[in-house]
């Protein structure tokens, strides 16, 4: 993670994002609950899928916002690295 950079986001961007995150959060401890309450283990893998899904949703938000204004911002200015930069997350978030 680069220490450098920052992206202002507006209002609307930043409450959709945090919302998500703290579904995310919640699924998250309702799984850790499952597990310490002994609960069969199909039932758990499926709260799981659904927190991967709620991930991978996150990504499509965020990843979206970003090429939309960082990476439109920065081919407009010029700075073609942004462009090598959005193919290595893609290559990342596709592992």
């Amino acid at each position: 993670m680069e220490c450098c950079k920052i992206k202002k986001r507006d209002e609307k961007e930043y409450k959709s994002l945090i919302n998500r995150l703290n579904r995310i959060e919640g699924q998250i401890r309702g799984i850790r609950n499952m597990v310490e309450n002994d609960i069969y283990c199909v039932d758990i893998l499926t709260q799981v899928s659904a927190a991967t899904a709620a991930l991978n949703a996150f990504n499509k938000e965020l990843l979206g916002e970003h090429i939309k204004s960082c990476v439109a911002k920065d081919i407009r200015d010029g700075k073609d690295e942004t462009v090598e930069e959005l193919v290595n997350v893609l290559q990342k978030l596709m592992r």
